[in-house]
């Protein structure tokens, strides 16, 4: 069948056939809470969906870092603390402004 030929007839019908103006009250109104409350349903599974395969890859690497830390040799005690130096670096600043003073 033509393409054309069945949307000249399909728009026919469509014309010949008037509307009703009979609406159901606040029909409106009950199609966009159906409508924005499936989105956010859909929305929450999306989430949910992700973020539980989200936990496997986390808890594989939390249980690498684990074991990496328990492996992890010894250092010697002659060994520089990051933490000190770290601190120092920050603090260095404050003590030369107490020593102009």
């Amino acid at each position: 069948m033509n393409i054309a030929e069945l949307q000249k007839k399909l728009i026919a019908a469509a014309r010949a056939d008037a509307p009703s103006d009979v609406v159901p009250y606040a029909f409106e109104k009950r199609v966009t809470a159906l409508l924005a409350a499936r989105t956010t349903r859909v929305n929450l599974v999306v989430w949910a969906r992700g973020l539980w395969r989200a936990a496997v890859p986390c808890m594989a690497i939390a249980l690498l870092l684990g074991v990496l830390t328990l492996v992890r040799p010894a250092t010697s005690g002659n060994a520089t603390d990051f933490s000190q130096n770290f601190e120092n670096t920050l603090l260095a600043a404050v003590d030369q402004s107490a020593q102009t003073e």
